[in-house]
């Protein structure tokens, strides 16, 4: 595959579209990489992190390192990420503390429109994978049901937080943010990070990288040897992730970690049950808006494969 700049400019575009979906806590920036059409090549691409690309460093350059690590695509792509995260988070955040119903709304028809685009791709539909897409479903939705940990500061607690949570940002339909505040370690990341506390950081980063590079093995294995159940499984992960991004809630729990407000209890009610303005005509424009934005994504991805 030959790329151009403009090529890599989109990707960096992907990028900024996956770090915006990791600053909502509840949705997941593995769905955009998998709507975006990038997902396996994500996925192959960490899975040459490896002793075996080192000794290509040594023995051969840094060119064939590169080639071989895929360099200017993870390049493009964490570098949408990271200017996402810096630019657009505190956006997102007042967003979501302002104008919670019209964020979710755009979300929630953005999540429900990849449901349909990755099960297109199930090549073959039979039992197998109908019980693996109930299972996956039901497995996502548990998870955005169960009640947040109290806040745990242990380092190694932490380290496995860290691998956790950057697993789930590579699932489509789990969120890593939620999962940290699952797990009761968000605030305790949070100040870390705001307390420029380096041995705390350090510690959930390699526990990041540790979870990356493992669990992007399994995801390749899956891939590679029971494709058509993988999909399955993901497809159910979003489905069941729909019930912690429906827009109109009842917050029946939050608390404040640093300078975020986050919903820890919350029931979904109706749009007419909902107390104040339920801003129902922008919130269905924003839901169609996010619906039709995934597949004017999916086109372009497809065009752009029949191109190389």
């Amino acid at each position: 595959m030959t790329r151009k700049g403009v090529d890599y400019a989109i990707i960096t575009l992907k990028g900024m579209a996956m770090g915006a979906a990791d600053v909502v806590p509840g949705v997941s920036g593995g769905t955009i990489a998998f709507i975006s059409g990038i997902y396996e090549e994500l996925i192959s691409s960490i899975n040459t992190i490896n002793l075996g690309l080192w000794k290509t460093l040594r023995k051969a350059g840094f060119k064939p390192f590169w080639k071989q690590l895929n360099g200017n695509f993870l390049v493009a792509l964490f570098a949408g990420i990271f200017i996402s995260v810096l630019s657009l988070a505190k956006f997102l955040s007042w967003l979501l503390e302002n104008e919670p119903i019209l964020l979710w709304s755009f979300f929630f028809g953005l999540v429900l429109a990849s449901i349909f685009l990755v099960g297109k791709e199930i090549k073959k539909w039979n039992l197998v994978s109908i019980a693996v897409l109930i299972l996956g479903a039901g497995i996502a939705y548990f998870i955005t049901t169960l009640p947040p940990s109290e806040n745990v500061d242990s380092l190694p607690y932490l380290f496995l937080s860290g691998a956790l949570a950057v697993c789930a940002m590579i699932l489509p339909g789990i969120s890593g943010a939620f999962i940290l505040v699952l797990l009761g370690s968000y605030k305790t990341i949070l100040d870390g990070v705001h307390e420029r506390d380096i041995q705390l950081v350090a510690v959930v980063a390699f526990g990041a990288v540790f979870g990356l590079l493992s669990f992007a093995r399994l995801l390749k294995w899956m891939f590679k040897n029971y494709k058509n159940t993988t999909l399955a499984l993901l497809t159910g992960f979003i489905l069941g992730s729909l019930n912690k991004i429906w827009p109109w809630k009842k917050v029946l729990e939050s608390k404040i970690f640093g300078d975020k407000t986050i919903t820890i209890d919350a029931q979904n009610i109706l749009p007419h049950q909902f107390e104040g303005n339920p801003q129902l005509l922008p919130a269905i424009l924003l839901a169609i808006l996010g619906f039709s934005l995934i597949f004017m994504l999916e086109r372009i991805a497809s065009k752009n494969k029949r191109n190389y």
